[in-house]
């Protein structure tokens, strides 16, 4: 008994040691750099493999698109044929049933427009990597896995529910289902947070579980036992997800560490936390919310260990929350809502103690799921309503691994008594925030669209001009094939691309012509992003084009038409007008300026007889950097044209594999004599000038 007690006391006196947790801190991020420098992402299949007998890990379903979780680390994508297809697949299919796939494996794509999520590092950290293009499957085992079966009640409960869209993401952690505008609005506020299962919602599902349990006349350890049981397995139903996890075993830990007084510090504990999370899986720390959910939950210990409590402690804490997530948040969207401290005090009270606690209840009356829709809708009200008047967002340029480190140190200085320092974090964050006005450089950017057309010029003075936007032609689809998250290329890279650069406004956005492979994304480029003029080709406005017109002229934005040239800071745009034609693309805008004895073309879609006009009209030669007409068609790029600019690289913006066989064999010979660059092969095309120039890809 002696004994047990000497070694309880020499236990706790271990465990009481700060030292203790710094060290194994330091090994634990050692292992990591060691982890990440030997990892080589291995898998059980070959690139040509085609039959696969899988198990169904988790699914999602949007419109026409099934996308799958499968085991041996591997998702697949299945475009659904018709209606019947989905509902059969709801109705017979569940989590871990074996299926029979036939399909094609594909490596997927590094992001080709800088600064955006890649898909591929995101898949690398997940252990996976293949992407299973699934052409048909068919099931051939049911499950039968009780913790399953369980978990299939719940996703096919929450389906069959009427109003269900906050039920996936507070039960399921899935924000999908949430409306675009919505969700966007919660962005621009700055609590997108609430809406991704994480500590928040594992401290409020344990508060409500305790005071259950007590009531019930449980003892301390028979409520950590059972709150315990529930949460791991909620986070079972949610997936598993790495905030859950790092929430439920902080949650045990910070249970045991009070049931056995063990007097450990929080911020202790959170290290424990961290390590047995790393060494369950290394790649943790590459998850967003993994790093967001540490990185807070840290700082708001930090808080409550070195300022003191008082009335405004809930804003203290919100405000530090702020600060500890800006870097991240900024790497991620590249804009930042200044108030949106400030939202999370209106917010998180009404999600506690509303709108949570309403889903749980839901779960088990789904006749009331009506009152919970009522809630969300004045939720979603509050939200669209404080856009207008609590929206102080900043667009910022990425922060770099040294002036993140820098950062952190000066909040942490901060919180330990020298507030003064406050004044030189807010310097630091200004240098930041202008740095892109230092950089005298100009940049010819050839956007990879796609199968379309967008090419960015910076001006040494910080001017920007974007020829086309790029676009897709939006087909009507039928309602059951509507998808809730469409990926939009405009809003999802190019805007965040433009602001990770420290672009606040487009000063010109110019038109070559009104297809909707060339400006199909100016509705969205325009309603999310400032643009001070637009300039039109010449001839008649289409449909595509009266649209935008009138959205114009509601947001007073400049426009022109049919000009000739354009100074813009140290640089002057000609217009190669020739005459109008009796067609779209012949009527593009040419554009050609000289830049440093560099000399760029941009053809838009103009054709082989606009090509001759401007030969007769325009004395072009010796090209440097010709913009290929019409992506490489045959019906421009005439050997005759392209012998007589004569130009040096030709880039050529065209869709991976697209339907209209872009570029063509015979305009590839007649570019032979010039370097060749393609946004299918090389995705964008930065082009650096000063007095000399440099390039640089973004391959996918």
């Amino acid at each position: 008994m002696v004994l047990v007690r000497h070694f309880s006391l020499k236990l706790r006196k271990i465990l009481l040691c700060d030292s203790l947790y710094i060290i194994l801190l330091f090994l634990t991020i050692f292992y990591l750099l060691i982890y990440n420098l030997t990892f080589k992402l291995k898998s059980i299949y070959k690139i040509d493999d085609t039959n696969f007998i899988l198990k169904i890990i988790n699914y999602k379903i949007d419109g026409d698109k099934l996308s799958l979780t499968l085991n041996n680390n591997l998702i697949g994508t299945y475009y659904f044929k018709m209606e019947s297809e989905k509902e059969d697949f709801l109705n017979n299919y569940s989590l871990n049933d074996t299926i029979k796939i036939k399909g094609t494996l594909t490596i997927p794509n590094n992001n080709t427009i800088p600064n955006t999520f890649n898909y591929k590092n995101y898949l690398y950290h997940k252990n996976i990597k293949y992407v299973l293009n699934i052409e048909s499957f068919k099931k051939i085992k049911s499950n039968k896995n009780i913790l399953y079966k369980i978990k299939n009640y719940f996703y096919k409960r929450i389906n069959n529910m009427k109003y269900n869209n906050y039920m996936y993401a507070f039960i399921l952690g899935d924000n999908t289902h949430i409306n675009n505008d919505s969700y966007n609005n919660y962005k621009i506020n700055g609590v997108t947070h609430l809406f991704a299962l994480s500590g928040l919602h594992v401290s409020m599902f344990s508060s409500i579980l305790l005071f259950i349990l007590k009531k019930l006349k449980f003892n301390e350890k028979l409520s950590f036992i059972f709150s315990s049981i529930f949460l791991l397995f909620f986070s079972f139903i949610a997936s598993f997800t790495p905030s859950i996890l790092r929430a439920v075993i902080f949650f045990m830990l910070s249970n045991i560490n009070k049931i056995y007084y063990f007097y450990i510090k929080p911020k202790n504990l959170l290290y424990t936390t961290f390590i047995i999370l790393v060494l369950i899986n290394a790649n943790y720390i590459f998850n967003t919310g993994f790093i967001l959910s540490f990185t807070i939950t840290l700082f708001i210990l930090l808080v409550n260990e070195n300022i003191k409590i008082d009335k405004y402690s809930l804003l203290k804490i919100s405000f530090f929350s702020f600060l500890s997530s800006f870097p991240i948040i900024i790497n991620l969207s590249y804009e930042i809502n200044l108030i949106g401290f400030i939202n999370n005090i209106i917010f998180i009270p009404f999600v506690s103690s509303i709108v949570f606690p309403l889903s749980l209840i839901c779960l088990l009356f789904n006749n009331l799921t009506f009152i919970l829709n009522i809630f969300t809708n004045i939720m979603e009200f509050i939200s669209k309503y404080s856009t207008s008047i609590l929206n102080l967002t900043i667009y910022f340029p990425k922060i770099n691994i040294f002036e993140i480190i820098v950062y952190y140190i000066l909040v942490i200085l901060i919180i330990k008594k020298y507030k003064k320092l406050i004044y030189i974090l807010l310097l630091f964050l200004l240098v930041i925030y202008i740095k892109p006005y230092f950089n005298k450089n100009t940049y010819v950017y050839y956007l990879d669209v796609s199968q379309g057309d967008s090419s960015l010029i910076i001006t040494k003075n910080n001017k920007t001009i974007l020829i086309d936007t790029g676009g897709v032609i939006n087909n009507k689809k039928e309602e059951w094939r509507k998808r809730n998250k469409d990926f939009n290329l405009m809003t999802s890279n190019i805007i965040p691309f433009f602001k990770s650069i420290g672009i606040k406004k487009i000063d010109y956005l110019i038109f070559t012509h009104g297809d909707s492979d060339h400006m199909g994304y100016s509705l969205d480029l325009i309603n999310n992003f400032k643009v001070s003029e637009v300039i039109f080709n010449i001839g008649s406005f289409n449909n595509l084009e009266s649209v935008l017109l009138e959205i114009i002229k509601s947001k007073d934005i400049k426009y022109n038409t049919n000009l000739e040239y354009l100074n813009i800071d140290n640089i002057k745009l000609q217009f190669l007008n020739t005459k109008e034609y009796d067609n779209e693309n012949d009527n593009s805008n040419v554009i050609y300026f000289n830049y440093n004895n560099y000399k760029f073309l941009f053809m838009g879609d103009a054709g082989i007889e606009k090509e001759k006009d401007i030969l007769e009209k325009y004395n072009l030669k010796d090209i440097d950097f010709l913009k290929v007409g019409h992506h490489g068609s045959n019906t421009s790029s005439s050997k005759y044209f392209i012998d007589k600019i004569n130009p040096k690289y030709s880039l050529i913006s065209v869709g991976k594999n697209n339907r209209y066989g872009h570029p063509n064999d015979n305009v590839l010979k007649n570019l032979k004599n010039s370097k060749i660059y393609r946004t299918d092969y090389n995705g964008t095309i930065k082009i650096e000038l000063n007095n000399e120039f440099s390039i640089e890809t973004f391959m996918p």
